[in-house]
């Protein structure tokens, strides 16, 4: 247990214990497994196993940057942009395995370290606007930490059936 998950009670240590809980998974998945292997597609998706590390990582560090500065750290989701958002999910030339593992754990340092010391949950931004998001609507960083969650849990699963379709390996059956 680290030093911020001893000093945090209540509802923030809730969400940190149940966000460890799904990076494990997620992390448990890719055990023993060769910089190919993650690279490699198993399935009609385009999903690897690296590439939902590099994903989930990309993920959870632009939204925790948005309870930070608000709408503009999402970027911007023009064409040229949606682009460049299919490498978010491939392992690409020089990537490592390891090396997507580490970048994962200094995001997850970063958002514990956030949810132990914001001063409010509470606190929310406009959403920016995209067209998977309702126009108008305000996430509080309580809702940005919700999803986090839901996204890291939702391809620990997606993980999980890459890899059984890899090797036989099974993380969570």
């Amino acid at each position: 247990m680290t030093t911020t998950e001893e000093t945090v009670t209540g509802e923030r240590a809730d969400l940190l214990e149940t966000l460890a809980k799904h990076r494990y998974f997620l992390r448990y998945t890719v055990r023993d497994l060769s910089d190919e292997q993650a690279a490699q597609r198993t399935t009609v998706s385009e999903l690897c196993l690296g590439g939902l590390i590099k994903h989930v990582a990309f993920t959870e560090r632009q939204w925790i940057n948005f309870i930070l500065e608000g709408p503009s750290a999402m970027g911007n989701w023009d064409e040229s942009s949606m682009a460049d958002w299919s490498e978010v999910f491939r392992m690409l030339e020089g990537e490592t395995l390891t090396g997507l593992l580490d970048e994962y754990d200094q995001v997850a340092l970063r958002t514990d370290a956030l949810v132990a010391t914001l001063p409010d949950l509470d606190v929310s931004h406009p959403l920016p606007e995209a067209p998977w998001f309702e126009p108008g609507a305000r996430w509080s960083a309580r809702r940005v930490l919700l999803h986090v969650i839901a996204e890291t849990a939702q391809h620990a699963g997606h993980a999980d059936i890459i890899r059984e379709s890899l090797d036989g390996a099974k993380s969570m059956g």
